[in-house]
Protein backbone atom coordinates (compact mmCIF):
# COMPACT_ATOMS: atom_id res chain seq x y z
CA UNK A 1 0.00 0.00 0.00
CA UNK A 2 1.19 3.55 -0.87
CA UNK A 3 1.89 5.62 2.21
CA UNK A 4 -0.08 8.86 1.81
CA UNK A 5 2.13 12.13 1.61
CA UNK A 6 1.11 12.77 5.25
CA UNK A 7 2.68 10.03 6.96
CA UNK A 8 6.12 11.33 5.62
CA UNK A 9 7.43 14.13 7.38
CA UNK A 10 9.76 16.96 6.09
CA UNK A 11 12.21 17.78 8.49
CA UNK A 12 14.26 20.38 7.14
CA UNK A 13 17.19 21.72 4.49
CA UNK A 14 20.84 21.97 4.73
CA UNK A 15 22.13 24.70 2.00
CA UNK A 16 25.11 23.22 0.02
CA UNK A 17 25.26 25.48 -2.91
CA UNK A 18 23.18 28.73 -3.62
CA UNK A 19 23.24 29.70 -7.62
CA UNK A 20 22.24 32.77 -9.47
CA UNK A 21 18.35 30.75 -9.32
CA UNK A 22 18.57 27.40 -8.26
CA UNK A 23 19.56 26.18 -5.19
CA UNK A 24 21.15 22.88 -4.35
CA UNK A 25 19.89 21.52 -0.43
CA UNK A 26 20.48 18.41 1.36
CA UNK A 27 16.82 17.26 3.12
CA UNK A 28 16.14 15.28 5.47
CA UNK A 29 13.21 13.30 6.09
CA UNK A 30 11.51 10.94 7.92
CA UNK A 31 9.61 7.74 6.59
CA UNK A 32 5.53 6.49 8.28
CA UNK A 33 8.36 3.73 9.91
CA UNK A 34 9.91 6.65 11.65
CA UNK A 35 13.05 5.74 9.46
CA UNK A 36 15.02 8.95 8.83
CA UNK A 37 16.59 9.81 5.26
CA UNK A 38 18.31 12.56 3.12
CA UNK A 39 17.71 13.31 -0.31
CA UNK A 40 19.28 15.67 -2.36
CA UNK A 41 17.21 18.64 -4.21
CA UNK A 42 17.52 21.33 -5.95
CA UNK A 43 15.22 23.81 -5.18
CA UNK A 44 13.79 26.03 -7.93
CA UNK A 45 11.46 29.06 -8.75
CA UNK A 46 9.23 26.81 -11.36
CA UNK A 47 9.51 27.52 -15.12
CA UNK A 48 7.01 28.26 -17.83
CA UNK A 49 6.81 27.04 -21.78
CA UNK A 50 4.50 27.87 -24.58
CA UNK A 51 3.39 25.62 -27.40
CA UNK A 52 2.88 28.52 -30.40
CA UNK A 53 0.34 27.12 -32.54
CA UNK A 54 -0.80 28.87 -36.01
CA UNK A 55 -2.24 28.16 -39.26
CA UNK A 56 -1.32 28.87 -42.68
CA UNK A 57 -3.18 29.69 -45.33
CA UNK A 58 -4.54 26.14 -45.85
CA UNK A 59 -5.40 25.61 -42.46
CA UNK A 60 -2.62 23.36 -41.51
CA UNK A 61 -1.66 23.73 -38.08
CA UNK A 62 2.41 24.88 -36.96
CA UNK A 63 4.46 25.24 -34.21
CA UNK A 64 7.16 27.18 -33.36
CA UNK A 65 10.29 25.74 -31.77
CA UNK A 66 13.90 26.86 -31.09
CA UNK A 67 17.05 24.93 -31.85
CA UNK A 68 19.54 26.01 -28.76
CA UNK A 69 22.53 25.24 -26.74
CA UNK A 70 22.50 23.58 -23.90
CA UNK A 71 25.01 23.50 -21.72
CA UNK A 72 24.13 20.38 -19.40
CA UNK A 73 24.26 18.09 -22.43
CA UNK A 74 27.00 20.19 -24.06
CA UNK A 75 24.45 20.01 -27.34
CA UNK A 76 21.77 21.78 -29.11
CA UNK A 77 18.40 20.91 -28.25
CA UNK A 78 14.73 21.24 -30.33
CA UNK A 79 12.53 22.91 -28.01
CA UNK A 80 8.96 25.03 -27.23
CA UNK A 81 9.84 28.57 -26.08
CA UNK A 82 10.43 28.47 -22.35
CA UNK A 83 11.95 30.27 -19.41
CA UNK A 84 12.85 30.13 -15.66
CA UNK A 85 10.31 32.27 -13.34
CA UNK A 86 13.31 34.24 -12.42
CA UNK A 87 10.99 37.59 -11.70
CA UNK A 88 9.42 36.57 -7.88
CA UNK A 89 5.76 36.76 -8.01
CA UNK A 90 5.00 37.22 -11.65
CA UNK A 91 2.40 35.03 -12.63
CA UNK A 92 2.93 32.49 -14.92
CA UNK A 93 1.23 33.80 -17.56
CA UNK A 94 3.44 37.03 -17.79
CA UNK A 95 6.39 34.92 -17.59
CA UNK A 96 5.21 32.87 -20.63
CA UNK A 97 4.15 35.88 -22.59
CA UNK A 98 7.71 37.51 -21.96
CA UNK A 99 9.47 34.47 -23.03
CA UNK A 100 7.47 34.12 -26.36
CA UNK A 101 8.83 37.59 -27.42
CA UNK A 102 12.18 37.23 -26.04
CA UNK A 103 12.43 33.77 -27.79
CA UNK A 104 10.78 33.45 -30.88
CA UNK A 105 9.66 37.17 -31.11
CA UNK A 106 5.62 36.55 -30.81
CA UNK A 107 3.19 37.89 -28.84
CA UNK A 108 -0.07 35.58 -27.95
CA UNK A 109 -3.31 36.82 -27.95
CA UNK A 110 -4.47 33.76 -26.05
CA UNK A 111 -2.91 31.76 -23.60
CA UNK A 112 -4.25 28.63 -22.29
CA UNK A 113 -3.56 26.70 -19.61
CA UNK A 114 -2.71 23.08 -20.80
CA UNK A 115 -1.16 21.57 -17.09
CA UNK A 116 1.68 21.68 -14.78
CA UNK A 117 3.83 19.35 -14.79
CA UNK A 118 6.95 18.18 -12.24
CA UNK A 119 9.65 17.88 -14.97
CA UNK A 120 12.30 15.71 -12.56
CA UNK A 121 10.50 14.69 -9.45
CA UNK A 122 13.44 12.71 -8.27
CA UNK A 123 15.60 15.08 -8.44
CA UNK A 124 13.89 18.73 -8.13
CA UNK A 125 10.61 20.61 -6.64
CA UNK A 126 10.35 22.56 -9.87
CA UNK A 127 6.97 23.00 -11.39
CA UNK A 128 6.46 23.93 -15.15
CA UNK A 129 3.57 25.41 -16.34
CA UNK A 130 2.75 24.62 -19.87
CA UNK A 131 0.60 26.58 -22.11
CA UNK A 132 -0.87 26.73 -25.94
CA UNK A 133 -0.56 30.44 -27.38
CA UNK A 134 -2.27 31.48 -29.81
CA UNK A 135 -3.13 33.93 -31.62
CA UNK A 136 0.40 34.98 -32.29
CA UNK A 137 1.80 38.63 -34.00
CA UNK A 138 5.41 38.88 -34.58
CA UNK A 139 7.16 41.52 -32.63
CA UNK A 140 10.86 42.00 -32.40
CA UNK A 141 13.02 39.47 -30.51
CA UNK A 142 14.43 40.13 -27.31
CA UNK A 143 17.14 37.78 -26.79
CA UNK A 144 19.31 37.24 -23.59
CA UNK A 145 22.27 35.51 -22.88
CA UNK A 146 24.73 33.68 -25.87
CA UNK A 147 22.50 30.69 -26.06
CA UNK A 148 18.70 32.76 -26.64
CA UNK A 149 21.28 35.12 -29.06
CA UNK A 150 22.28 32.33 -31.25
CA UNK A 151 19.13 29.89 -31.50
CA UNK A 152 17.26 29.48 -34.43
CA UNK A 153 13.44 29.73 -34.50
CA UNK A 154 12.13 26.86 -36.22
CA UNK A 155 7.90 26.90 -37.86
CA UNK A 156 7.44 23.21 -39.14
CA UNK A 157 4.11 22.16 -39.12
CA UNK A 158 2.22 19.95 -36.34
CA UNK A 159 2.25 16.82 -37.54
CA UNK A 160 5.94 17.22 -38.52
CA UNK A 161 6.84 17.78 -35.24
CA UNK A 162 5.04 15.26 -33.73
CA UNK A 163 6.54 12.66 -36.49
CA UNK A 164 9.88 14.07 -34.68
CA UNK A 165 8.59 13.15 -31.20
CA UNK A 166 7.43 9.55 -32.51
CA UNK A 167 11.17 8.53 -34.46
CA UNK A 168 12.83 9.90 -31.09
CA UNK A 169 14.36 13.28 -32.59
CA UNK A 170 12.84 15.03 -29.98
CA UNK A 171 13.87 14.38 -26.17
CA UNK A 172 13.13 17.79 -24.42
CA UNK A 173 10.46 16.46 -21.73
CA UNK A 174 7.98 19.70 -22.09
CA UNK A 175 8.21 19.82 -25.52
CA UNK A 176 7.05 15.88 -26.04
CA UNK A 177 4.09 16.56 -23.97
CA UNK A 178 3.13 20.04 -25.12
CA UNK A 179 3.24 18.76 -28.98
CA UNK A 180 1.47 15.61 -27.86
CA UNK A 181 -0.78 17.40 -25.73
CA UNK A 182 -1.85 19.85 -28.89
CA UNK A 183 -2.37 17.42 -31.21
CA UNK A 184 -4.80 15.44 -29.16
CA UNK A 185 -6.11 18.52 -28.26
CA UNK A 186 -6.77 19.34 -32.23
CA UNK A 187 -7.90 16.19 -33.15
CA UNK A 188 -10.19 15.99 -30.27
CA UNK A 189 -11.61 19.40 -31.51
CA UNK A 190 -11.82 18.19 -34.58
CA UNK A 191 -13.85 15.28 -33.81
CA UNK A 192 -16.20 16.88 -31.93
Amino acid sequence: MIAPVSEFRHLGDRLVHQGYIWHVAVASFESPEGESFERDIVRSPGAVAAVPLRFDEAGVPHVVLVSQYRPPFDDVVLEVPAGMRDVPGEPTEITAARELVEEVGLEAGRLEHLLDMYPSAGMTDSVLTLYLATELTEVPRQTHGPEEAHMQVIEVPLAEAVAMVLRGEVHDAKTVIGLLLVERRLREADAS
